[in-house]
């Protein structure tokens, strides 16, 4: 699912004047680990940051420095899916956290660094869906409840990217019969060409509070 939104938004983003470098990688092997030579722990994002800054680079660039600013000036959407509540067992999450089917994309947050997600890269996702009109819902894992993960962790602190964790609201997760709202889809695919057109102006925002 979140493959399909990237790439329907990539293709559908616009590179007129657009002042980033937009980019999707698809991972392999993600529920068994991520630990192999196509899964988020290979050094396939480091890679790819490191040979478009070379690219960008004069002949008396220092190409390492300039590979260490990209870093920091990166920004990752790390798309997974998300628990919807099932209407025969709500009391499984918490109160206030109770993503629906057809309400919009999730923010995932988790104290332990379970997910990638802090308050200021889930200021950029708020503030894009607040742009174009495009709703929201945030999840917090019960703190009695085991809580999965996603490749965020995985590749912000091996890059050191800022990364928001986010996802589609589904039903029976990893079983035979996921489902999931089909406006969701849609909605989704909106949020992600929204970031590939307008990151950077909202990261200028960002950084003009600090």
């Amino acid at each position: 699912m979140s493959c399909f939104q990237g790439m329907e938004a990539l293709v559908a983003a616009s590179t007129d004047k657009v002042p980033h470098v937009q980019a999707l990688v698809c991972f392999d092997n993600e529920e068994v680990g991520s630990n192999s030579a196509h899964g988020a722990a290979c050094p396939m994002v480091e890679e790819l940051v490191s040979r478009v800054t070379r690219v960008f680079a004069g002949k008396d660039d220092n190409a390492d420095e300039l590979n260490k600013f990209a870093i920091r000036r990166s920004f990752m959407l790390s798309a997974d899916m998300a628990h919807a509540v099932h209407p025969s067992y709500p009391e499984k999450h918490e109160s206030e956290h109770r993503p629906s089917m057809h309400g919009g994309p999730v923010i995932k947050y988790n104290a332990n660094q379970r997910y990638a997600t802090t308050a200021p890269t889930a200021y950029m996702l708020k503030e894009l869906a607040r742009r174009h009109d495009i709703p929201l819902q945030e999840f917090v894992v019960r703190n009695d409840s085991a809580c999965g993960s996603t490749i965020g962790p995985i590749l912000s602190s091996r890059t050191g990217i800022r990364t928001v964790d986010l996802g589609c609201p589904q039903l029976a997760m990893h079983s035979i019969r996921e489902c999931c709202g089909t406006t969701t889809v849609g909605q989704g695919v909106a949020l992600y060409r929204a970031f590939f057109n307008e990151f950077s102006d909202v990261d200028a925002e960002l950084q003009a509070m600090n």
